[in-house]
């Protein structure tokens, strides 16, 4: 069972080569703006200001790492990475943030799994549907985790999953790992940590 015993931000970057050098397993958590990213790593890391919050969404414009369990066996990276899709910034700061995150993305070798989050709420969205795609063309490892769960009935929650796998079964063979969170209530919290602790 992985245990997390420590949490502490390392730097932000915004480029890979300003990332840290030490080769840690890393997992990046990112999705559409405003889909509660922070909070989710704040419930998973059991931190209440670890990353930052806001109303606002782009509030993440860096990359930013995170060391978890530094002085255990097995110590490993948290990575937030900027919010795609709507943000209320410049159109231009919003294309430079894309550049690095591709960059990342595709050339971060210790990157182990990118954590798609994805609200719950709503119905398959282009942009969400899009970014997946893109990470299984590029043969980028990722898990869907489906946040704010818990503004929704039991029954309501069940339907939009189901559309959701449907969906995403049109254009991949299998479904990638799913998760189902609420930062709110902790809900996922040890089903994350366990696919985690596969890789670490």
């Amino acid at each position: 069972m992985l245990t997390i015993t420590s949490a502490e931000f390392v730097k932000s970057s915004v480029a890979v080569e300003q990332c840290p050098s030490q080769p840690l397993p890393e997992f990046a958590f990112i999705g559409r703006s405003n889909v509660g990213k922070s909070s989710l790593i704040n419930m998973l890391v059991q931190r209440r200001k670890l990353a930052k919050t806001s109303g606002k969404p782009g509030k993440t414009q860096t990359i930013n790492h995170f060391i978890i369990n530094e002085t255990k066996a097995k110590p490993w990276y948290l990575v937030d990475l900027p919010g795609y899709g709507y943000a209320k910034t410049a159109k231009s700061d919003r294309k430079e943030w894309q550049k690095f995150i591709t960059n990342y993305l595709e050339n971060r070798t210790n990157l182990i799994c990118t954590m798609v989050l994805i609200d719950a709420r709503h119905e398959p969205q282009k942009i969400d549907l899009e970014f997946i795609e893109y990470l299984g063309l590029g043969g980028i490892p990722f898990a869907c985790v489906f946040t704010k769960c818990d503004k929704l009935k039991p029954g309501a929650l069940t339907r939009n999953l189901e559309v959701y796998s449907s969906t995403l079964l049109e254009t991949f063979v299998s479904l990638p790992p799913i998760f189902v969170t609420s930062a709110e209530h902790s809900t996922g919290r040890q089903e994350l940590l366990d696919f985690l602790a596969q890789y670490i």
